[in-house]
């Protein structure tokens, strides 16, 4: 199942309901649970496309965006949170347990992330 959660990030001119500013952020949802996952994608990326089919086939839970289809300031909310990570810019980007971060698409290190 999936759902579509909207996440405050305080950016402004975004998408406003009860006067706040939220981004929209996508949850998918998994039998595996036990890691916090998140993905920065783009919504045309095929290895970006490969890494949730990954998560999808192995029923972990986890939230992402398409980087690519927000507006200018979130794009750039988030261009910028990839960047505080030191992550190197390139789709899809993965954060586990707000620790681990993979740039790529490399199934190895994201099953040995997340203990698959």
């Amino acid at each position: 199942m999936i759902f579509i959660i909207l996440y405050n990030l305080g950016i402004s001119k975004s998408n406003l309901i009860n006067g706040e500013n939220l981004m929209v952020i996508v949850k998918v949802e998994g039998e595996r649970k036990s890691h916090k996952v998140f993905l920065y994608t783009l919504s045309t990326c095929g290895w970006c496309k490969k890494t949730k089919e990954l998560l999808n086939q192995s029923r972990v839970e986890y939230e992402y965006i398409d980087v690519d289809l927000l507006k200018a300031d979130e794009r750039k909310a988030a261009l910028d949170e990839i960047h505080n990570r030191k992550a190197p810019l390139g789709f899809p980007v993965i954060i586990i347990d707000d620790t681990v971060v993979i740039t790529g698409y490399v199934p190895e290190k994201i099953k040995e992330a997340i203990g698959l």
